[in-house]
């Protein structure tokens, strides 16, 4: 049996409704082309209606009519204003000094090929809205971009200003102060941009420069001057804390001493730049190098002399504490205060604590008996020799030494002058005896290097006169020993200095017994003997050379028939003097001391007019 299917009558009406459609579609697009051809037909070779440029109406005007009539109409490049601004500064050009060009032809083409681009449907609707509501074509523009370049570079050069750091100078006492300035630059490139849009309008209007402001490092130091301002305002007064009516200062710096101390320097932080008033550091250190001149002073350990019975240490003199500026601390603390406004600044001074203090005793240090004692003899000196002697021995009256310490004599002489108690006497001084302040030093200077050659301490720096003197070949009796040749030392604080070394590892004690009277020195050490010993041996005086004949010479200073020598003579010499130092059976070092002495002329001076000086020196037993 068969079966048969019969269409649904929806299918049916489904197939109806999308006949009808396609239909209906395919008769729009036909009315579409229809009118788009047609409109272009009745409109061939010209403008379509309701088209303009820069609202000159073209429509109907084939391209060329139409460049006629925007030609004769746009005016636009030589009657147009743009108003160029900066803030209040206002610059007025006409578009064609920017050398702005008007393209009527090609304005023209670009208004003819409205609806007629864009495919059938982009036509259409060009068409259909200049119709209805008009259509702008694009005006072309050219804009020579050289001519507009060099327009804003001319404004540009009023305009461009580099940025100015601020300053502050201090001329005298006068604090100036100056402001920084931004810096502003015509940024060219954004400002032709801008530029060229505007004109693109067809409009006059305005155009806001484009400037690049640069800030400076330094804007606003008002505050740095107001500081120097205030630094100024007065005198410096510089204290030493707890000062009494002994200590030095204050010192006092009046306003334009200080206005020449300060500077004005940049500091880099990572913040940036700045400016910051200060005190010279080279100036302030020199001003504290002066304060501290007068304010330092170093400790000194306490005196003793050995007492034989009790065997202990009696004190002699206190030690003092010392003190010394601190110059890293002084310039912090001056720097912030004064920068905060104070006027009265306390220098900063710290203590120096001596090493033996009052309370030392014998045990401690190691000091148990007299180690070794040497006297020279001076017999002939004069009064004020004698006092030279006297005030130098005693400086080292009870000194004590450290173990290991290098004793230097200049440490503890200081300034031989009038005011520390010498007096004038004879010097060896640039190849010459001569007189001079301190003569006769060099008889403690040489008792001492004797005292230190026979105690076995090892010599670290001894100097021979420049010829043989009298008074260090002396001995007890007063006459001359050979032996004694070449074992003196001299001194001429700063320049040549004597140096020994205790080299043991107890203190070591000096006393001093200058002997006027008897025309002797002692010098004596005291610590504990660790059994060294010593041998020497010397030469004697050797290559022998006999003194110049005696030298007669005109005095100013004497009369006539008087006569004085002034110079003694003495037979140039070579000397050797050898020293082995012994301890627990060995030899513990040795060293050896060199010496030559010059020949010395004698000299005698007398007054002018003097008859036969040499026979009367003779007479009168100088010059022999």
């Amino acid at each position: 049996m068969t079966t048969q299917s019969y269409p649904s009558p929806y299918s049916k009406i489904a197939l109806q409704v999308l006949t009808a459609f396609v239909g209906g579609f395919i008769l729009f697009i036909a009315a579409i082309i229809a009118w788009t051809l047609g409109y272009q037909l009745v409109n061939a070779g010209r403008v379509f209606p309701g088209v303009s440029v820069a609202g000159v109406d073209l429509s109907g005007m084939s391209p060329v009519d139409a460049s006629l009539t925007l030609n004769q109409q746009l005016a636009f490049p030589y009657t147009g204003q743009i108003l160029l601004s900066d803030g209040d500064t206002l610059w007025l050009v006409s578009p064609a000094e920017l050398g702005m060009v008007f393209d009527a032809s090609a304005s023209a083409q670009s208004a003819y090929d409205v609806g007629r681009t864009g495919g059938l449907f982009g036509a259409f609707s060009a068409q259909l809205d200049a119709r209805r509501s008009g259509q702008q074509a694009d005006a072309v523009v050219i804009l020579d971009q050289n001519v507009a370049y060099a327009y804003l570079q001319g404004i540009a050069a009023e305009i461009d200003q580099p940025p100015i750091e601020a300053n502050l100078e201090i001329q005298g006492t006068e604090v100036i102060a100056q402001p920084g300035q931004i810096g502003r630059y015509l940024n060219v490139d954004s400002t032709l941009i801008a530029l060229s849009n505007q004109l693109e309008t067809f409009r006059d209007g305005e155009v806001h420069l484009f400037v690049d402001e640069i800030q400076p490092q330094l804007l606003d130091v008002s505050s740095q001057a107001e500081s120097a301002r205030q630094i100024l305002s007065a005198p410096l007064r510089l204290t030493l804390p707890g000062a009494n009516q002994q200590d030095p200062g204050p010192w006092l710096f009046d306003v334009q001493v200080v206005a020449n101390m300060l500077v004005v320097q940049k500091t880099n932080s990572d913040n940036g730049s700045n400016l910051e008033v200060a005190l010279d550091p080279n100036i302030l250190d020199d001003v504290l190098l002066s304060i501290a001149q007068e304010v330092d002073r170093p400790a000194e350990n306490a005196r003793f002399i050995f007492n034989d019975e009790t065997r202990q240490l009696d004190i002699l003199r206190p030690s003092v504490t010392g003190r010394v500026v601190d110059m890293d601390a002084s310039k912090v603390v001056i720097h912030d205060q004064i920068l905060a406004g104070a006027h009265e600044i306390p220098v900063q001074v710290v203590s120096d604590e001596p090493q033996i203090t009052d309370a030392a005793n014998a045990q401690n240090l190691g000091i148990t008996e007299l180690v070794h004692a040497e006297t020279s003899y001076f017999y002939g000196s004069s009064a004020e020799r004698i006092q030279n002697i006297t005030t130098a021995a005693l400086a080292f009256h009870g000194v004590l030494i450290a173990p290991g310490e290098t004793f230097s004599m200049a440490s503890v002489l200081g300034d031989i002058s009038l005011e520390n108690g010498y007096a004038e006497a004879l010097i060896i001084y640039g190849g010459r005896t001569i007189k001079g302040v301190g003569g006769g030093v060099c008889q403690v200077s040489t008792t001492l290097f004797r005292t230190a050659f026979f105690a076995g301490m090892p010599i670290e720096e001894r100097h021979s006169h420049a010829y043989r003197v009298y008074y260090y070949e002396q001995n007890a009796g007063g006459g001359r020993e050979a032996a004694l040749v070449g074992l003196d030392a001299t001194v001429y604080i700063p320049l040549v200095d004597f140096k020994f070394t205790n080299d043991t590892p107890n203190w070591l004690l000096m006393e001093t017994y200058p002997d006027g009277p008897t025309r002797k020195l002692t010098w004596k050490f005291y610590s504990t003997s660790d059994g060294r010993s010593v041998d020497w041996t010397t030469t004697g005086p050797q290559n022998i050379v006999e003194a110049p004949e005696p030298l007669f010479q005109v005095s100013d200073e004497l009369n006539l028939g008087e006569i004085r020598q002034v110079d003694w003579a003495a037979d140039g010499a070579d000397v050797s003097v050898q020293r082995s130092v012994f301890r627990d059976g060995g030899v513990l070092f040795q060293d050896a001391f060199n010496t030559h002495y010059e020949p010395w002329q004698a000299i005698c001076e007398y007054g002018d007019g003097t008859d036969d000086p040499e026979k009367k020196a003779k007479k009168e037993g100088l010059c022999q």
